[in-house]
């Protein structure tokens, strides 16, 4: 798989995200973008995958990581969207002031 720029991806996730009323934030460096999209979700991207938590794996002490591939921004978006709504309905307003 070809690697594009992280910036560039990223962006192009951050724009797909604010067409489905989400907004988010793109941050770059060394090599990696961060969308930082909501209290505990943020995603990251290398030019070639999004990777984002999803949980913990208690019996192996790791955090569990769902991923897409870069050049599917499109995609992406709606498996982000679809957490990020699960988050927001687990998060009271009171949580996050």
């Amino acid at each position: 798989m070809v690697a594009i720029d992280p910036y560039h991806s990223a962006e192009l996730l951050r724009q797909t995200l604010g067409w489905n009323g989400i907004a988010a934030d793109v941050h770059a460096g060394y090599g990696l973008a961060l969308v930082s999209v909501w209290v505990g979700l943020v995603v990251w991207c290398d030019g070639q995958y999004f990777w984002w938590r999803t949980g913990w794996n208690a019996e192996r002490h790791r955090v569990i990581y769902a991923w897409h591939p870069a050049i599917d921004p499109e995609r992406a978006a709606r498996r982000i969207s679809m957490y990020y709504a699960i988050l927001r309905a687990m998060q009271s307003i009171s949580e996050l002031t």
